[in-house]
């Protein structure tokens, strides 16, 4: 299958991929620019080297070597041969070294000629002998090694002025003269080329424009490929071994134990066998009666937060996360009965009855709305929508669910208000008295590359995390929210994760949220206080409430407790109670609501009414 947007592809073609996604698997989902398309004569195996070739290259490019200059490359394993033999057909003159006799006799059986043991007697001779006297225009170490030594034996065959280029994982230390006396450059090589570790261009298919970046990680594997469709270059002398895709176990120990000498390892696939595309570990029977749930996502909060809590309370059914080994692990671990091949099995199965979604923030509005016409109880993780576009379509597919009687709960993952802290506050007053409240939260700086911080991913920290607090200030307030206004302070990321959001509530409450990213992991993180009627109630963190009236009474709690136990606790006796959501549909989207009008009131500098 191809997805939307890809045009320079067509299923049935072959491809040969690389990047985290391109693992050993029989069903892979690799993005556009990590993806290359095989001419029907390319052979599969060839292809194969695709990835660690676009390595090569982009060592070779790096060099910056032209038609008939020499290059010496320290290292002659799979990297160094491969590296070799593009050098080779490209019109200039290579010469490969190693410590290894055992190495060089296998680059010499895949056809390379001029190789040499770096302790061989004369071998700076040697290699002046090949240069013309001169030393080579450029080295490629491509060895893998803690010694200094390829760095420093570089220095000594280079000609003056050439550039060593460092492939391999060696360490960068070396000994200055021949450096200086020489000008030599010292040039690290990134990986494919450029691109790599850029998630807008492999993960969002942003290419850079060829009259500005001539050679991407995608063009130097197409590089690879064109060369071989052109029949110059031909590297099955570098496969080794071949295994089975059932005893990629030996080729691993093989490489692991080296029980003898390899190179390339080739693992061949079955493609007539049938694939399990989704994995049944038991068949418990579930009650209808019971909390049946199915989960879309496991990040690091889900499985440090919400399933211990939801352990026990509730039948695992059926599990679907982006990586499959994910997904087996936390099935294992919970008893989930079925490991889904998508999201999609998890909601149309018959037995679930209750959706998670805690996937990352932008499938949150896709998930729900599916789930909701799947007639799914639904937990979503904060936020609940990405856009007001994705709310108004939550309302609509919800609405209608009412309409027609089969609507389940819907509820969002705003724990805050089931604190213990924040429950003994809301007894102290009732909704209808006005309150003045003030949050700071010292949320801490994410780094720019974060998914977070991601405008199509995580939607940002106001609409990903700031909306927390907002929901609580309203369930503090007691009332609707009818008008925000914000500024955020610029910062290195140009974002608006330092802001001052101001909310006014329908029963004449207001509050003032100081959501800041710039501040010291020292102070705590989440400071509440709630003025009303000569009461002020405070809480630090969660972990402290101080009450103060005629008297400061200050009362400790067991521990941090923002909620989530009571969250969950509260949904699932919803559910099999036949009573309504803990947290009313009109109010998360109230919520989330007044979380982009927050962003609406920051573009525009004013204050912006809410009409629901």
């Amino acid at each position: 299958a191809i997805g939307e947007g890809i045009t320079k592809l067509k299923v049935s073609d072959k491809v040969a991929c690389g990047g985290a996604t391109a693992s050993h698997a029989d069903i892979v989902a690799v993005p556009e620019l990590l993806c290359v398309k095989l001419t029907e004569e390319t052979e599969l195996q060839q292809a194969a080297f695709t990835t660690i070739a676009a390595i090569a290259i982009q060592g070779i490019r790096q060099a910056k070597l032209r038609f008939g200059e020499n290059c010496v490359i320290i290292g002659m394993g799979l990297l160094g041969q491969l590296t070799y033999k593009i050098l080779e057909v490209s019109g200039m003159y290579p010469i490969g070294i190693d410590i290894s006799d055992t190495q060089l006799e296998a680059a010499k059986k895949a056809g390379i000629t001029k190789v040499y043991n770096r302790n061989a007697n004369g071998i700076e001779d040697i290699i002046l002998q090949h240069t013309g006297g001169h030393g080579a225009d450029a080295v490629i170490i491509t060895a893998g090694t803690s010694s200094l030594d390829p760095v420093n034996f570089a220095g000594e065959v280079a000609r003056k002025k050439a550039k060593v280029v460092i492939v391999g994982a060696v360490p960068t230390g070396f000994d200055r003269v021949n450096y200086y006396k020489k000008e030599l450059e010292l040039v690290m090589s990134s990986s494919y080329g450029p691109g790599r570790y850029d998630a807008g261009y492999e993960e969002k298919g942003r290419d850079y424009p060829i009259g500005y970046v001539r050679w991407t990680e995608n063009r130097n594997m197409q590089s690879y490929i064109d060369l071989l469709a052109s029949d110059k270059l031909d590297v099955s002398g570098l496969i080794t071994h071949t295994f089975k895709l059932e005893e990629a176990e030996k080729a691993y120990d093989l490489i692991h134990n080296k029980i003898e000498p390899f190179t390339g390892i080739i693992i061949q696939y079955d493609s007539e066998k049938e694939l399990k595309k989704s994995v049944l570990l038991d068949n418990k029977v579930v009650s209808e009666k019971e909390v049946n749930v199915g989960l879309i996502g496991a990040g690091s909060f889900a499985q440090n937060v919400l399933l211990p809590q939801m352990k026990g309370n509730c039948n695992f059914v059926g599990i679907a996360t982006a990586k499959g080994n994910t997904a087996r692990y936390v099935a294992d671990k919970y008893g989930f009965s079925l490991c889904g091949e998508s999201a999609e099995e998890v909601l149309q199965d018959e037995k679930v009855n209750t959706v998670f979604v805690l996937t990352r923030h932008n499938k949150h509005a896709e998930y729900v709305i599916k789930a909701i016409e799947n007639k799914k109880h639904v937990f979503v993780e904060k936020p609940l929508a990405m856009s007001e576009e994705e709310l108004e379509q939550i309302k609509t597919a919800y609405e209608k669910a009412v309409e027609k009687g089969e609507a389940g709960h819907l509820m969002v993952g705003f724990n805050r208000r089931f604190a213990p802290a924040v429950q003994k506050i809301k007894s102290l007053f009732s909704d209808e008295q006005p309150k003045s409240i003030s949050m700071r939260i010292n949320a801490g700086q994410l780094p720019a590359s974060h998914w977070v911080n991601d405008p199509e991913i995580g939607g940002g920290r106001i609409i990903g995390e700031a909306c927390h607090f907002i929901d609580l200030a309203m369930y503090l307030a007691g009332a609707e929210i009818t008008a925000v206004s914000a500024v955020s302070m610029d910062d290195t990321q140009g974002s608006d994760n330092t802001v001052v959001i101001n909310l006014e509530f329908k029963n004449g409450s207001v509050a003032s949220i100081s959501y800041f990213s710039n501040g010291s992991k020292k102070l705590s993180k989440e400071h509440i206080e709630v003025f009303c009627g000569g009461t002020v109630a405070q809480i630090d963190d969660f972990k402290c409430l101080t009450i103060y009236k005629d008297k400061v009474k200050r009362i400790k709690l067991k521990g941090q407790d923002k909620g989530h136990k009571e969250e969950i606790k509260q949904f699932f006796d919803s559910i099999t109670g036949g009573q309504p959501c803990p947290v009313p549909f009109n109010e998360s989207y109230l919520s989330t609501l007044a979380t982009f009008k927050v962003l609406q009131s920051i573009r525009e500098r004013r204050r912006v009414p809410i009409t629901v």
